[in-house]
């Protein structure tokens, strides 16, 4: 068996050479193992996936802080060590750009890659954004926070899938820095034909800093102009004034607002009122008098054990399981559902067949579920009650209630409970579409070596089919 080494250069080359297809590959993939993650599938003794808790150490010497970060699935497992800069150290310190590398073992033991780590984890935190990215119904006008390969990815990403739309990018950054030079010198070096294929060769690029006289009104102005909202910086305090966005004015239009920078208590990009608004309960009855586009009533996490730990956003708002909804959860909603419809059309008696009394285990609006919010549901169970388990655990959930919209067909019920059950499933399934593709949906992930993983192992298959990296064999 052979072991693929890839330097961070060739992993970069590789990833900005993905064509659409590629690209929604890596998408899909990753979709797949979220979801598995999430939906309660995984088990260590099945040879599924499991997501052991990350450890961290801090040096005061140096101001760095090393995160080692393990991960097991039936592809095999990984372990990523990672080191940045505290943001609680000396600012006399120098910083520290991060860094490291992700290590790659069959399921039986060997190493078969070793990868730097630096484009990896910044493409498959964008990767995992873009799962939401996807479900957007217009994506013309972006807003980035930050300049460093967070910011970066997750722009190019956008474009290579959904750059026929994109017209206008807006970075925001503290300075006209290094890291912004950079990234524009990578948008303007991409190839006209690349852009012209991708469709953003009219798109429009633009740097907003504090310095600007009128940067308070041209912020406010792109804030309420955007479709996407990207927080890409290790921030220690909001990024902007929740009010921009939780005003009547603002709250007109939906957008996905992703926050990806912050990684610890202490740190937080997004405002607390923002959160609050997003998970806001209303009553039965309650009249809404102003147009404002659709709640879900949860925030979207990429892991709720980690979110709840690590998450500075999430713990200053004192947010609950509840109001927490993993990505895994959502990514493969539609195509699950049309499996389903597709079989069940194959199908005289759904009964009968295993993918339905699969899909009986997922009761749609669940009490104690955070999906049941997404849905509208008033039911639920306190955070003492939640359905999730510790990640530490061989089995996250040791039973599946996730909440999502399948039509599920009984053959022992009378059509009128039949078509009453059918009426409200639609209604719950047109309320999540609508937040979906046009409501606010917020994101916060702190990061999930899971990704390393998936992600990893996919870029030592495409390396070796383009024949990129240095291969030593026997190395077993």
């Amino acid at each position: 068996m052979s072991l693929t080494i890839l330097s961070d250069e060739e992993i970069r080359h590789l990833l900005e050479g993905l064509n659409y297809e590629e690209a929604v590959e890596f998408t899909d993939t990753l979709k797949g193992a979220l979801h598995e993650y999430s939906t309660g599938t995984q088990s260590i003794a099945d040879g599924n996936v499991h997501q052991p808790e990350r450890i961290s150490v801090h040096s005061t010497a140096t101001g760095a802080t090393t995160l080692f970060m393990p991960s097991f699935s039936a592809l095999g497992h990984a372990v990523k060590v990672v080191t940045v800069s505290s943001p609680s150290s000396d600012a006399k310190l120098p910083a520290i750009r991060p860094t490291g590398s992700v290590t790659l073992y069959s399921p039986q033991g060997p190493p078969i890659g070793f990868l730097h780590a630096q484009n990896l984890t910044a493409f498959r935190t964008a990767l995992a954004s873009t799962c939401l990215l996807a479900k957007r119904a217009t994506v013309r006008t972006l807003v980035v926070f930050g300049s460093g390969l967070q910011a970066y990815w997750h722009i190019r990403l956008a474009l290579m899938l959904r750059g026929d739309t994109i017209r206008q990018v807006y970075i925001i950054n503290r300075r006209f820095s290094d890291n912004a030079r950079d990234v524009f010198k990578k948008i303007y070096g991409v190839s006209q034909e690349i852009k012209q294929r991708e469709g953003w060769d009219q798109a429009q690029f633009s740097l907003l800093t504090p310095t600007y006289v009128e940067f308070d009104r041209l912020l406010d102005e792109h804030m309420k102009a955007a479709d996407v909202i990207y927080c890409c910086t290790p921030s220690t305090k909001d990024l902007f004034d929740a009010n921009i966005l939780t005003s009547h004015e603002g709250r007109k239009k939906g957008r996905l607002i992703v926050a990806v920078g912050s990684y610890t208590k202490e740190m937080r990009e997004l405002p607390r009122e923002l959160l609050l608004q997003a998970t806001k309960s209303h009553t039965h009855g309650h009249l809404h008098y102003h147009k404002h586009a659709t709640e879900g009533g949860v925030i979207v996490v990429d892991t709720l054990d980690g979110a709840l730990k690590e998450a500075g956003e999430i713990i200053d708002a004192g947010l609950q399981p509840k109001q927490l909804v993993e990505l895994g959860e959502l990514a493969m909603i539609h195509r699950l559902a049309r499996e389903e419809e597709e079989s069940l059309a194959s199908r005289s008696s759904a009964d009968d067949s295993p993918l339905n009394e699969s899909f009986d285990k997922l009761d749609l609006a669940s009490p104690g579920s955070a999906m049941s919010t997404v849905f509208g549901s008033e039911s639920g169970t306190s955070a003492a009650g939640s359905k999730r388990s510790s990640s530490r655990s061989p089995s996250r959930r040791t039973s599946s209630n996730i909440s999502l919209p399948f039509h599920r067909r009984s053959s022992s019920r009378g059509f009128s409970e039949d078509d009453q059950r059918h009426k409200q499933q639609n209604k719950h399934e047109d309320h999540l579409r609508r937040w979906l593709t046009t409501g606010n949906v917020i994101y916060k992930s702190v990061g999930l070596g899971l990704m390393d993983l998936v992600v990893g192992f996919e870029i030592v298959r495409l390396a070796k089919e383009k024949g990129l990296g240095s291969h030593i064999q026997g190395f077993s």
